[in-house]
């Protein structure tokens, strides 16, 4: 059972491998436009921390909207209620994220929190997951830079400093997009 494990395990990594290099232009790609988010929010941390409130804001706005109208004529749909309510829940809190900024930062944190967390995990598991392939003890470093600056903003969750968040979202950004750069060049490199 576990040759079989073994060697499914060899098959997805030898994938993964196989489409880093195939796509290994467009990975280049997203790594350099990382970089670039992650400088403008460390520049400008507030602009950075408001953006991401608003847009949140918006984004809940909109996904209210076409849900609640998805939902017309769907009475004796399951969990009708359910998803009403969802709807509805969407809208208000997408309000009061416009409303409010301030208060819609300490909601922002917490999703940071667990984004930089899940991401930074999500990247050792990659890491560890195209290991033979050159560079990919950046994207390691990256994976462990996020699941660090998540237990970081955790323990400033009691100042929820606006600078905090442009701040630590720019660092994140530019260790993914330096990673994925990184592992991207090397990727071109070995095809010539």
């Amino acid at each position: 059972m576990s040759q079989e494990l073994e060697k499914a395990a060899e098959t997805f990594r030898s994938a993964m491998r196989d489409t880093v290099k195939r796509y290994s232009f467009w990975y280049l790609v997203q790594g350099v436009l990382l970089v670039i988010g992650g400088v403008l929010a460390i520049v400008y941390p507030l602009i950075s921390a408001v953006a991401i409130i608003v847009l949140m804001g918006w984004l809940l706005i909109l996904s209210g909207i076409i849900q609640g109208i998805s939902l017309i004529g769907a009475q004796r749909v399951p969990h009708f209620w359910l998803q009403l309510v969802s709807a509805i829940l969407g809208i208000l809190i997408g309000f009061l994220f416009l409303r409010d900024p301030a208060q819609g930062l300490v909601t922002i944190t917490m999703l940071l929190i667990i984004f930089f967390m899940i991401e930074g995990i999500s990247k050792i598991v990659f890491a560890l997951t195209i290991r033979p392939l050159p560079q990919w003890g950046w994207v390691l470093a990256s994976g462990i830079v996020g699941v660090i600056l998540s237990i970081v903003l955790l323990a400033y969750l009691q100042i929820t400093a606006v600078w905090l968040v442009g701040l630590l979202l720019g660092i994140q950004l530019i260790s993914i997009g330096m990673a994925i750069s990184s592992m991207a060049w090397q990727a071109r490199k070995s095809l010539t």
